[in-house]
């Protein structure tokens, strides 16, 4: 069994957990595409061109394909399930990427004619670039753990051999590792020596090389996670919403209770000045404004008054409220006094309150009230 190999990242930064899996257990062939194709139609073109290629059926492949979008060839990779150990497919499901190590490379920039050598613990790769989009032909030289310079050089060489139309070879002198720091659902970064390669989320599930319908499930799984952990996070959000009210109830009420209380403190005081502020105003009132009575009566008892209206009793009600307490035998000249009453310029208001009626003599109170300043005493009249 070949061994996996591992490459932890250079950073102690956390890095998506991805498996790069040795590219000396994968073939990998370049396949047509028909033109228009969508994804899922390239792909449909992928595993039908798989089981044609494969000595083995899908069903007993790992796989994966790399596919741009418009391009007229997809580049199809697989592996036979058997050469994974049950511990080390156990291992992938908690994996956000299985793929070889070659397809970390495919999201990278290469112009054409371009060959792409990658060192591994195993042996050495090439990635060959022609006119397309995509890679044309993915080529792997297995070298030995004690193979000497001369070996690894003669590697080189037959690859560059292989890659005759390549009018660039660019040799990495590092194996590609996951960048730290960059993972998400956006997209996967691999990084090797300056070379990076982006892989988007969408080419980077057509790279992952699991059972597809294990990988589709675990992709509900996930998603259905990131569900329950936003509803989580909303929940724990509204809670700590509705404890910071709570609080700020709570200070509203302590400050209102603390409010109350110097209000209490000093209302015994407030009462003394509104106290003192009345008696200063009546004082005021009685010093520099005059009570007129007598100009009241002479003005309401005038001419317009009907004479079967006959006052009995006049008091006053501040300096400016006039209350006649009045009797008559025609309750129809009330209502037309008090009109008349209304119409003088010195009255303000006039109403008639407390009517009653016994044997046809009708008692009631007049209630005047003046415009300040109106009247003036007889003398200065």
């Amino acid at each position: 069994m070949t061994q996996l190999p591992h490459h932890p990242p250079k950073s102690g930064a956390a890095a998506p957990k991805v498996v790069v899996l040795p590219d000396a257990l994968f073939f990998a062939r370049a396949i047509p595409v028909t033109a228009g194709a969508t994804p899922a139609e390239a792909a449909a073109q992928a595993e039908l061109a798989l089981e044609a290629l494969a000595p083995f059926p899908p069903a007993q492949l790992y796989y994966g394909c790399h596919w741009v979008p418009g391009s007229g060839q997809a580049l199809v990779f697989a592996a036979y399930r058997r050469r994974f150990t049950r511990e080390q497919v156990e291992a992938w499901a908690t994996a956000e990427l299985v793929l070889p190590a070659f397809a970390t490379l495919l999201g990278g920039e290469a112009a054409p004619d371009t060959t792409l050598l990658v060192p591994s613990a195993e042996g050495l790769t090439a990635i060959h670039w022609d006119r397309g989009p995509g890679p044309a032909a993915v080529q792997f030289r297995p070298l030995p753990a004690e193979a000497t310079d001369a070996d690894r050089a003669q590697a080189r060489e037959e690859l560059r051999c292989g890659a005759a139309g390549s009018r660039r070879v660019i040799e990495l002198t590092e194996f590609p590792v996951a960048e730290p720091g960059l993972r998400g659902a956006a997209e996967f970064v691999f990084r090797s020596g300056e070379r990076v390669s982006r892989l988007p989320a969408a080419l980077a599930g057509s790279l992952d090389v699991r059972d597809k319908t294990e990988l589709a499930a675990l992709r509900r799984a996930r998603a259905r996670d990131g569900v329950l952990w936003q509803v989580f996070q909303g929940c724990a959000a509204a809670v700590a919403l509705v404890a910071l009210g709570w609080a700020g109830l709570y200070g509203a009420g302590y400050w209102q209770r603390t409010r109350e209380a110097r209000i209490a403190a000093q209302q015994s005081v407030v009462d003394e000045i509104m106290t003192a502020q009345g008696l200063t105003t009546r004082i005021n009132e009685l010093s520099s404004k005059r009570l007129l009575p007598l100009e009241m009566i002479s003005l309401v008892s005038g001419a317009i008054k009907p004479a079967s209206i006959q006052f009995l009793r006049a008091s006053t009600s501040g300096l400016h409220t006039l209350e006649v307490q009045a009797q008559t035998l025609s309750p129809g000249e009330v209502s037309a006094f008090r009109s008349a009453l209304a119409a003088l310029p010195a009255c303000a208001q006039v109403e008639v309150r407390e009517q009653r009626t016994r044997d046809n003599l009708m008692t009631f109170t007049l209630v005047i009230t003046f415009r300040p300043g109106v009247l003036k005493p007889a003398a200065a009249s």
